[in-house]
């Protein structure tokens, strides 16, 4: 009997053994396997300036561990000398910023380049025109016998004559100036000139913060058709055909990091400045704030969601190019954009 015994006990003691040496199991009687943590995705993405507050939601997402979630690793470069566009053209960079007004040209050349906006980083045109307070240039039409600052472009002068004559003003007693200005309420001050195209979200808030009085008008206001979307991510076309489930789970971190950046802007502008390396945002800690308490009602505004472009004001302004005649070819309806990617 204990001979019996002692062979039942070795017995149970070899099962138990060969129990804890089985694999664990999960989901029923599927074994476990342990996988090398997958190598996170490489990216640049490529800005059009240096760091402000358009670019917060990117740095939000990197910050907040966005991209890193989406199993991406994302270099935020702004390369001086080259646009984002041809640099994300040339595949350099999958993804960058530019707007709808300078990515025309690129959809009406002989060889397009192989460019498209997925996403509004602003819903509306906060551009404008600011000029000393009480000069009379509230409007438009107050442009006519004063001194304008123009970087040139076709399209820029097209806009500002076609709002000056709308508003009922004098585009031939305009008098254009080259634009060499950095600091728009000192050149005002100096009385260098009278009217300058600023963004209201830096530019604008900067002559706040400077206490800087001020006259301002939005292009929008006088005429919807300026109501385009300006800035844009844009992608590279081969690069996200290739690759949609990469593109997708990066506009999703970039898409969250912009919400983010919205509901929690003293939060966001701090992000932004703390992932300032260069020091250009040094002296404008004020300056970031404000912007980015302007601008978080101006990521989303009146959209569905982040993002998102409306097809009829895309379109509408590229119509209204079309018949300026300064593009070498007609800009089709539904050109250069898409929502697909934004999920």
């Amino acid at each position: 009997m204990k001979k019996i015994i002692c062979l039942l006990l070795a017995a149970a003691l070899l099962f138990c053994l060969a129990a804890c040496k089985e694999t664990p199991k999960t989901n029923g009687d599927a074994e476990a396997t342990t996988a090398a943590p997958a190598e996170p995705t490489k990216l640049r993405f490529a800005l059009d300036w240096t760091q402000n507050t358009n670019h917060t939601g990117l740095y939000v997402a990197q910050e907040k561990g966005y991209f890193a979630d989406a199993g991406l690793d994302v270099e935020i470069l702004f390369v001086d000398g080259d646009t984002s566009t041809q640099l994300v053209a040339t595949g350099w960079a999958p993804f960058g910023i530019d707007a709808q007004d300078t990515l025309a040209a690129a959809y009406t050349t002989d060889e397009p380049l192989p460019v498209t906006a997925i996403a509004a980083i602003l819903q509306h045109n906060t551009s404008g025109v600011i000029s000393r307070k009480g000069d009379g240039i509230d409007t438009a039409k107050g442009l006519t016998g004063r001194t304008y600052s123009t970087w040139d472009s076709p399209i820029e002068l097209a806009m500002l004559k076609t709002l000056v004559e709308k508003d009922g003003g004098d585009w031939d007693k305009v008098t254009l100036i080259p634009n060499t200005i950095t600091d728009e309420p000192g050149a005002l001050s100096a009385r260098q000139t009278d009217a300058v195209w600023v963004f209201y979200g830096w530019s604008a808030i900067n002559a706040q913060v400077q206490n800087f009085d001020f006259d301002f008008f939005y292009f929008k206001d006088i005429d919807a058709t300026f109501d385009y979307y300006t800035p844009v991510i844009i992608g590279n076309d081969d690069f996200m055909k290739a690759n949609p489930d990469v593109t997708k789970a990066f506009m999703a971190a970039v898409k969250k990091g912009y919400e983010f950046a919205a509901e929690n802007p003293a939060e966001a502008a701090q992000i932004l400045i703390d992932a300032d390396t260069d020091g250009v945002l040094a002296d404008a800690h004020e300056l970031v704030m404000q912007s980015q308490e302007y601008l978080s009602k101006e990521y989303i505004s009146d959209a569905p969601y982040w993002g998102y472009i409306d097809p009829a004001r895309w379109d509408a302004f590229y119509a209204w190019l079309n018949g300026t005649g300064l593009m070498e070819k007609e800009l089709p309806a539904g050109i250069g954009f898409t929502n697909e990617y934004l999920g």
